[in-house]
């Protein structure tokens, strides 16, 4: 079989398929990073503009839209997210019987 055309189906979880430590948060935290750079995009505002907004230096705020996130919380993200005026809900429910584990999922509207 030629290894160029093999085809491995992924997990969903890009941090756990390359087996990286804590791949939940790290899903989690890379989600809500996403958001908050979709967000900061959207207000046109400048990464200097987001930095006095979310009270980090404009370096923070660059690590945060290119996915450098080993310094954030998903807490402070959660932060972020608020202060720029949007509601965080945190649902917890059953998983479904058909899954052997639990998840964490980030949905954004």
């Amino acid at each position: 079989m030629d290894n160029q055309n093999k085809v491995t189906s992924g997990s969903g979880n890009v941090f756990a398929d390359l087996g990286l430590s804590n791949p939940e948060e790290r899903l989690v935290k890379a989600e809500l990073a996403i958001k908050i750079s979709e967000i900061i995009t959207t207000q046109k505002l400048t990464q200097v503009q987001a930095a006095e907004i979310l009270g980090i230096d404009q370096p923070k705020v660059s690590a945060l839209t290119r996915g450098k996130l080993k310094d954030f919380s998903v807490e402070r993200l959660i932060k972020f997210l608020n202060i720029l005026g949007n509601d965080v809900e945190i649902r917890v429910k059953p998983k479904p019987e058909n899954r052997t584990s639990a998840s964490t999922t980030v949905v954004c509207f």
